[in-house]
């Protein structure tokens, strides 16, 4: 049934769409776009923005943890393109399917920058929902690694802002 629908999405194929979701997918690659963000926010003459900076990059670590070291590992699915045959329109991508990685840490991202300030989090969600799709539309994770990635990385936001909400209760009450 999700290959399927992967399968399916192949009708979108376009050489304008092809190249703006690989683009799309490297901004996810190893979380860059997301850790740009958090070294530009850390480095603003701005006390809000440094402890969005460091929130951000614990949701990343925290997805990491669970979702990439833990999880991936334990599961272990294989990748679509594995039991499909399809040509794949970027490198073969090195591990487990489940979840997805780039989708996790999108939106673990996203939901601490949409914390700290609607306006750009509703960005950070575009833009996160854009590169989980485009791991479906290049054939590398199921529609099931993606919702996963999704829940994660959301849990992931909300562990990271209730810690640094915690850590700044503690600090001014002593």
């Amino acid at each position: 049934m999700e290959i399927k629908f992967l399968e399916a999405l192949q009708i979108l194929y376009s050489p304008i769409l092809n190249y703006l979701m690989i683009f799309i997918t490297y901004l996810g690659n190893g979380g860059f776009i997301w850790i740009v963000a958090a070294i530009y926010l850390l480095f603003q003459n701005n006390n809000k923005l440094k402890r969005e900076a460091f929130t951000l990059a614990l949701a990343l670590i925290i997805f990491s943890i669970f979702g990439l070291l833990i999880l991936k590992p334990i599961i272990a699915r294989p990748r679509p393109f594995t039991v499909s045959d399809v040509n794949l329109l970027i490198k073969e991508p090195l591990g487990f399917s489940f979840p997805s990685g780039h989708t996790g840490s999108s939106f673990a991202a996203a939901y601490v920058i949409y914390f700290y300030n609607k306006k750009r989090g509703v960005l950070a969600l575009i833009l996160a929902a854009l590169i989980a799709f485009s791991r479906m539309y290049l054939f590398v994770h199921y529609p099931t690694d993606i919702i996963a990635g999704i829940i994660l990385g959301l849990i992931s936001g909300k562990l990271a802002t209730n810690c640094t909400n915690n850590l700044l209760k503690r600090a001014y009450n002593n």
